[in-house]
């Protein structure tokens, strides 16, 4: 059996959290560069948080993707194998083709797995006769067509009983498909359901008083404690599932968007890293592994307590950069994270609530302004200077 390859730092994703920590590294130290490891077997890497308005229209898909090899920063080996375990007792893991990959660091930063299968019915059904998803690049665009084509009737927006990519996500295409169906003369005969699996419409007060006169104003039927459990798309038929009582309900629907139910990446589920749920087991503060000293997570693979978002991750990522380096020196582990998270909740075109907040849900606002009001300023941020402080700051390890 031939030597494992050896890495000082090895990171396996290659998402947001991936490439920011391995941008940030190079750019830290000159003796890691050439030592440190990006693997993942993705061609093409997403900027997702655009695709709440690819679903509505109100961007491009095509401007949200962009071929991997060109984002892997300078100075990082780039292996393009999926990983399939991990050995951490022996400071290594193997790759899918069989590769053993040996280093000092690791930093697991593998992101999210969504389990479209998880709901019966689904898969046959997605982009077809009104069901759709903003939650992958191929599926994006059903939503557009599916909320330019409604003609009235009960449209249906999903949560599911699993953490998600940013947690506002599945109500914000809900106000966008609201604010369309009014332009198009639809809203009058229509029913905008939202059935979800939170029992509030969010977790921070401040912000969900804002959201609540959103959801009274737009005349939005709210069903909490209740996930999506089938789909019967030949009689258009959503089965629902309530939490506490465990009833089944059934929803006749014209259109329904699903937020499908997300997981940790099996690999990282089957090993040891994993905690009970599946995720990857990190200290909040430090980020470090709670089993093993030479192992980080960042990201929605972690089981940090906080939204799972790309802002997070901004503040993430500083902190497992400090302690890397920290843990290959022996010293200290000095870098925390107070869980800072946000989301930018969009409550129409042109209109956003800026929610920004730690891990005790105390708002931690950027701007000297109160951010629970619904502004212009906070939209055009989303769509126009948060993209570009995306590919040109965060994934070159410069914020």
């Amino acid at each position: 059996m031939t030597a494992p390859e050896h890495y000082s730092v090895v990171i396996v994703g290659a998402g947001t959290a991936g490439i920011s920590v391995a941008a940030r590294l190079a750019r830290a130290s000159r003796a890691l560069r050439g030592r440190i490891a990006l693997i993942d077997p993705a061609v093409k890497h997403y900027y997702q948080p655009l695709w709440t308005l690819v679903g509505a229209g109100a961007a491009k898909k095509e401007e949200t993707e962009r071929d991997m090899a060109s984002l892997i920063p300078d100075g990082v080996d780039w292996i393009q194998e999926a990983v399939v375990s991990f050995a951490p007792e022996d400071n290594r893991l193997l790759t899918e083709p069989g590769r053993a990959v040996s280093y000092d660091c690791l930093v697991v930063a593998a992101g999210l797995e969504i389990d479209w299968g998880r709901i019966k019915g689904l898969k046959e059904a997605m982009g077809l006769d009104g069901v759709c998803s903003n939650y992958s690049y191929e599926t994006v665009g059903s939503t557009w067509d599916s909320i330019r084509n409604f003609q009235g009737g009960t449209a249906i927006f999903t949560h599911p009983n699993t953490p998600v990519k940013c947690g506002g996500a599945p109500q914000k295409i809900m106000y966008l498909a609201d604010d369309y169906f009014r332009k198009s003369g639809v809203r009058d005969r229509s029913n905008v359901i939202f059935a979800s699996a939170k029992d509030v419409i969010f977790d921070v007060p401040k912000y969900a008083r804002t959201l609540e006169q959103v959801i009274r104003r737009k005349k939005i039927e709210t069903k909490y404690r209740t996930h999506l459990i089938e789909l019967r798309p030949g009689a258009k038929q959503a089965v629902f599932e309530h939490l506490g009582t465990k009833e089944q309900e059934v929803l006749s629907y014209d259109m329904i968007h699903v937020t499908p139910p997300m997981q940790a990446p099996t690999f990282i589920r089957e090993s040891p890293l994993a905690d009970k749920g599946g995720w990857v087991d990190v200290d909040p503060s430090t980020l470090q592994h709670k089993a093993y000293p030479n192992v980080f997570g960042l990201g929605d693979c972690s089981n940090l307590p906080t939204s799972k978002t790309g802002a997070a991750i901004r503040k993430q990522a500083p902190v497992v950069e400090r302690n890397v380096l920290a843990c290959l020196q022996g010293a200290p582990l000095a870098a925390s994270y107070d869980g800072y998270t946000s989301c930018p909740l969009v409550t129409g075109y042109n209109r956003l609530v800026l929610a920004e907040f730690d891990y005790n849900l105390t708002p931690q606002e950027t701007f000297p302004f109160d951010q629970s009001k619904e502004r212009l300023s906070m939209y055009l941020l989303k769509k126009n200077l948060l993209p570009v402080m995306y590919w040109n700051g965060m994934l070159k390890g410069r914020m």
